[in-house]
């Protein structure tokens, strides 16, 4: 008996790209492990990398709040992007980012009664997603970055610089809207993920018939470009390809960011 459902052939597709049959042979060789599945398909050459997609999606809007030294993010979800379009939420949320960065993540409580009424009259659940405040550096400079979608906030970010502007602070904010990495450096990566992403590499290189005296270079190449998916620093600046975020930054440093993105 299958140690897998429909369903998960279904999601297995969803994430990998793949068809139908291979979906379930990946399955099927992998006791139902869908993460295992993925890194079988990689390893075998029929799917390429891919971003999970199994989170649940949701509507709403982003905002932006500033005080002195902070600058904070609030999300505030909804049903339906119609709701989260309107003036009356995207005003909601930007008052509770305006407090946030003014007295800290946990002011978004003094507004629960509004946020009951909203509910009632807008007629959808809603409810307050992340909540981010980071402060500037003693010798630093934090600043944000805001994408707009028709009239609300769906991409924000915040950026805290040591030894740098606001002006750079703001521009790898802009980077990190749309690059969107997960960790500062290479040092911050887990161990284990490292591990296990040089692991599928060396074993896609075999399954490609790769020489063995070739591999450990073509490992390195592959989690070369596997690390500027996710470490900003690894990343080619989006206003000059031609310099990394590294040199962007020169002796300044990313002491801290945050990415809060409508429907992750």
């Amino acid at each position: 008996m299958a140690a897998f459902s429909a369903k998960d052939v279904q999601k297995l597709r969803q994430i990998s790209g793949v068809g139908m049959l291979d979906a379930k042979r990946a399955l099927e060789a992998n006791a139902g492990d869908l993460d295992q599945s993925m890194k079988w398909l990689r390893e075998q050459g029929l799917a390429s990398q891919a971003k999970r997609t199994d989170r649940e999606a949701s509507e709403g809007s982003v905002a932006i709040g500033r005080a002195d030294n902070a600058v904070s993010i609030v999300q505030l979800r909804s049903e339906t992007d119609f709701v989260a379009k309107s003036d009356e939420f995207v005003a909601f949320v930007t008052l509770l980012a305006d407090l946030v960065a003014a007295k800290g993540e946990s002011a978004v409580n003094e507004r629960a009664d509004l946020l009951d009424k909203m509910k009632i009259t807008l007629k959808e659940n809603i409810s307050i997603g992340k909540v981010v405040r980071i402060e500037a550096p003693a010798d630093g400079a934090v600043d944000s970055y805001l994408h707009l979608q028709a009239g609300r906030g769906v991409n924000a970010v915040v950026v805290a610089v040591a030894g740098g502007t606001v002006e750079l602070a703001h521009d790898i904010a802009a980077h990190i809207a749309f690059a969107r990495p997960a960790y500062i450096s290479r040092d911050d990566v887990p161990e284990e993920e490292v591990a296990a992403e040089r692991e599928t590499v060396e074993n896609i290189a075999r399954n490609e018939g790769k020489p063995d005296a070739a591999l450990p270079k073509i490992v390195e190449g592959r989690l070369g470009g596997w690390y500027k998916e996710r470490v900003l620093l690894d990343q080619a600046f989006i206003k000059d390809e031609k310099q990394t975020i590294a040199k962007l930054l020169g002796s300044a440093t990313v002491t801290q960011f945050a990415q809060v993105v409508v429907g992750d």
